[in-house]
């Protein structure tokens, strides 16, 4: 590994560790020539350039980051924590990597989205949805609604899908 600050290419490990969750590793490390440390992440790579195909028929390069912009707009000045809002794009990327090789259509990412902030927070979830789902009519709009309403609530003894990561 190239040192960041000296540019040689001799260093030491001093410390590994799993880290977000044992997605990746990361290690700390020092030069071997002007002795500064730091700090390198070990991930898996994504081998497929996977792409999405849009409802007019163009692809795309899929990008987590367009899921946290839709999250982040539908999630407004709900008290969200950052750090919920990018669980559920590490949910929906796993799920979506885990389902589709090479293509995916859009529809199926906003319904997947759609699934786990609809668990995070209801009103979130009437903004994703109200976008995505494009409701033609009030009539549909409220359709939806009744059925969120209807939804039983969640058991007690039923884990929550990400845990209380607000605090």
């Amino acid at each position: 590994m190239i040192c960041p600050y000296c540019a040689a290419n001799r260093d030491k490990v001093i410390d590994s560790r799993s880290s977000e969750g044992g997605l990746c590793i990361r290690r700390r490390r020092e030069c071997c020539d002007c002795s500064r440390r730091f700090t390198t992440y070990e991930r898996v790579e994504r081998t497929a350039r996977l792409m999405v195909v849009k409802r007019d028929g163009t692809r795309v390069a899929f990008d987590p980051d367009n899921i946290l912009r839709g999250i982040q707009a539908a999630c407004g000045k709900r008290p969200i924590s950052e750090e919920r809002k990018i669980e559920v794009v590490r949910v929906v990327e796993d799920e979506i990597h885990r389902r589709f090789d090479r293509e995916v259509p859009s529809t199926e990412i906003g319904r997947c989205v759609a699934e786990h902030l609809r668990n995070v927070d209801e009103i979130a979830y009437i903004r994703f949805a109200s976008e995505y789902y494009n409701f033609g009519t009030i009539a549909e709009f409220k359709e939806e609604l009744a059925q969120l309403q209807d939804r039983p609530p969640r058991r007690p003894d039923e884990p929550e899908l990400f845990g209380d990561v607000d605090g």
